[in-house]
């Protein structure tokens, strides 16, 4: 029997600071009037001191857990979907399992820019439809903020933080996830990137004086990309799921910039409400910027059961890619009053458990040492730094 992957819970999460643009103003030459007109961006969320990828990430999969009345328990796997993990490694995602309590869940984070979220949303669809797994939690999550040069006026006025999060079900139902596409074209990846903190360019004092671990950015070229790519995109996948423009009651697109949102519109021959745009308030926030806006489109009624939508991405890499759903999920009247306390109850004990494993792991330490218990070896001996060197060039 054929399986589905429905969506069924959604949440959301953004800081609470707002940076409007004559806060900009202040720190860059800039104005309100000349980001309006170049953006259609007014103000964005700005993480607090407190707030990062991972907490944000975790406060939009508990509210989307609540929507889907599903217990972390419950869930196969975790995909967060960033540009702005909390590490390198361990994975975003595994933190965001670990403070869940998900304790059957697998987790790992997916990188692909802007594009992320759609990304995650296809391997996860993918996953359910044959049958490996059948709950899924889907994140998209940003600190854009820790990684944009505030003194550079063509990024910093872009960007903002935040997140959204979907839970997939699987079900003999038809509808859901119908079809996705996904496109890359590395020759652009110049194009939008962050140089350093990777392995070709390392973090460094030079690195960091040459502003290289912040967002660079050829916004004309990204313009003409973005603009290429978006109609094709949503065609094509339109297509795949059988449909025809006439059938699509809304498209979500990535909040990057107005002008791009407009000029796909009028690619496709489509009318301006028919697009989910909220980039004014929230402005760039990545792979969090497509379920942020579902989210608000649910909220505002503008997603009602039996609709297609069609959500399309594009970012560094570059990368691009489209997805069509049948929104046929109906959330829960009342939710269980048990059910609600028992999933309060498992975020509670996660913090227990993660202590104790913490605890233990301290004190295995402390028992074995840097020896290892089951083969009784002594640890490899330190090189000296003259032996390292001659290691090297002999490499």
């Amino acid at each position: 029997m054929e399986r589905y992957a429905h969506i069924t819970g959604w949440g959301m999460a953004l800081p609470e600071r707002v940076m409007t643009n004559d806060d900009l103003a202040r720190m860059v030459d800039t104005s309100d009037e000349w980001i309006r007109a170049r953006t259609g961006i007014r103000e964005r969320r700005i993480a607090g001191h407190k707030e990062t990828t991972g907490s944000l990430a975790l406060q939009a999969a508990q509210d989307a857990l609540e929507v889907a009345d599903l217990s972390p328990d419950q869930l196969d796997l975790i995909i967060v979907a960033t540009s702005t993990p909390e590490y390198v490694f361990p994975a975003t995602a595994c933190g965001v399992q670990d403070a869940l309590g998900a304790v059957k869940a697998g987790a790992f984070d997916l990188s692909a820019a802007c594009t992320g979220f759609v990304y995650a949303l296809s391997m996860a669809a993918n996953g359910i439809r044959c049958g490996a797994m059948n709950n899924v939690l889907v994140i998209g999550a940003e600190t854009m903020s820790r990684i944009v040069n505030w003194s550079d006026r063509g990024t910093c006025i872009l960007f903002g933080d935040g997140a959204g999060a979907f839970v997939l079900q699987g079900s003999d139902l038809p509808g859901g996830v119908l079809s996705t596409l996904l496109r890359s074209d590395g020759s652009g990846g110049p194009t939008l990137s962050v140089p350093a903190g990777g392995s070709r360019h390392a973090d460094s004092l030079d690195m960091a004086r040459n502003g290289q671990h912040y967002i660079h950015m050829d916004g004309k070229e990204v313009y003409r990309f973005a603009t290429r790519v978006m109609a094709s995109a949503v065609r094509e996948v339109v297509e795949c799921a059988g449909l025809t423009m006439d059938d699509l009651q809304l498209v979500i697109p990535h909040q990057a910039n107005k002008r791009i949102i407009d000029s796909a519109a009028r690619s496709l021959g489509l009318p301006e409400d028919r697009f989910v745009v909220n980039l004014d308030r929230y402005g760039n926030t990545s792979a969090a910027s497509i379920p942020i806006a579902v989210c608000e489109a649910i909220t505002q009624g503008r997603l009602r059961p039996d609709d297609h939508m069609v959500m399309v991405g594009f970012g560094g890499g570059l990368t691009w890619g489209a997805a069509v759903v049948k929104w046929d999920v109906t959330p829960p009247a009342e939710i269980s009053t048990w059910r609600r306390l028992r999933r309060r109850a498992l975020y509670e004990l996660a913090k227990v458990r993660s202590a104790v494993r913490r605890g233990v792991r301290r004190a295995e330490g402390a028992l074995y040492g840097s020896q290892s218990p089951e083969s009784g070896k002594e640890p490899p001996r330190k090189q000296k730094t003259s032996e390292v060197a001659e290691t090297s060039e002999v490499k």
